[in-house]
């Protein structure tokens, strides 16, 4: 054997003899006063009926024009969220969620019951679909959230307590009063408003608002409302999906893309971007988008080492969370909020597509 040869043979060795230790991480925190605490809320969109129609979402059929099984969202979080009593995940379309549970033992029903039980697993907005706000009567959006709310209650004993609109194209104030502060509704979070209003109330922190919806109701039937910074995605570089292509969280030092304390660095910098952007030292960031969490392990595999990392570097506190979570948080903080009083009417995402929308005011 060349020496070449001899010293490939000792790198190759090398290599496969490299030591991992298992890691335990320590998902466990809680709200930190003093600090940014990032409120991690996992999450998933699933349109009933977009580019497929609702029986091809659920199931997963024609992937050649996209590639989305809600069935799989469903049965993936399951095992995912046993597998750690802090992690935590949030649900919105009924219209799914029920023909999935009429596919459960009830065996897997029971454990679903007490996920939702101990919080881990919440169910929110709770209406069959998450319906437009600009072309729907009124009695057909009261109707599709009775209709939601009640299999909740029966099958859960629960309320949903949070409205969560973050794909309707636009928001009117009779969503705030009427199906957000007169459902019982603690607070209403939503994604779509105007890139210029966006712009503006990222400027004078007014994100987040009280929204006076009926000016007959007046402040009986306000709600505590937020437009997230960014629509309803997570930050730049947080995508987690098994065939996303964010950099993931590296934390195997043996290797050579060990990369624990850029990525720390990299969560901390856009932590502090939106805790400029907002009011309190609470920021939401919305861990998902459409049809995630397919394959759940990827994504909580690299939430926990980020809630690990970041919170033994201290400067900021992460945690898994919920927007109920959330919403108590920014109450304890007595802060005084924008009032607003109107429509988020009407409704342009970029320059360009104003007049996609002109007519939604």
């Amino acid at each position: 054997m060349g020496a070449v040869q001899t010293c490939f043979l000792f790198v190759l060795v090398g290599l496969l003899c490299v030591e991992s230790k298992y890691i335990k991480y320590d998902t466990s925190s809680v709200i930190v006063p003093g600090k940014i605490n990032v409120h991690l809320v996992a999450h998933t969109h699933d349109d009933v009926g977009w580019l497929k129609t609702v029986d091809q979402y659920y199931v997963g059929s024609n992937n050649s024009i996209q590639g989305a099984c809600v069935q799989n969202v469903l049965d993936s979080i399951v095992p995912a969220l046993l597998a750690d009593k802090n992690r935590k995940f949030i649900y919105v379309e009924q219209a799914f969620f029920q023909r999935w549970w009429r596919d459960q033992s009830e065996e897997v029903q029971n454990v679903v019951k007490q996920l939702v039980s101990s919080g881990q697993l919440e169910l929110i907005n709770g209406g069959m679909c998450m319906h437009d706000e600009a072309a729907p009567h009124y009695i057909d959006m009261i109707d599709q959230t009775t209709l939601g709310h009640q299999f909740i209650k029966e099958e859960f004993n629960v309320t949903p307590r949070i409205g969560w609109q973050i794909d309707p194209f636009g928001h009117s104030a009779v969503q705030a009063y009427l199906l957000g502060a007169e459902v019982g509704f603690d607070s209403f979070f939503f994604g779509r408003i105007d890139y210029q209003d966006r712009a503006k109330r990222k400027g004078d922190k007014s994100l987040e608002v009280v929204w006076r919806g009926s000016k007959s109701l007046g402040s009986s039937a306000q709600i505590f409302a937020g437009a997230f910074p960014q629509n309803y995605e997570p930050p730049i570089n947080l995508y987690y999906e098994v065939n996303d292509d964010s950099p993931i969280l590296q934390d195997n030092p043996s290797l050579f893309d060990y990369n624990v304390g850029e990525r720390v660095k990299e969560f901390v910098s856009a932590a502090m971007d939106q805790a400029n952007i907002t009011r309190t030292n609470h920021v939401m960031w919305t861990m998902g988008t459409d049809f995630k969490y397919q394959y759940a392990h990827t994504w909580y595999k690299q939430m926990d080492k980020f809630i690990h990392y970041v919170n033994q570097d201290g400067r900021v506190n992460a945690l898994y969370s919920t927007p109920s979570i959330y919403t108590d948080a920014k109450y304890a903080t007595n802060e005084s909020w924008p009032l607003k009083t109107d429509d988020f009417f009407p409704y342009a995402d970029i320059v360009k597509c104003l007049l996609d929308w002109i007519f939604y005011e």
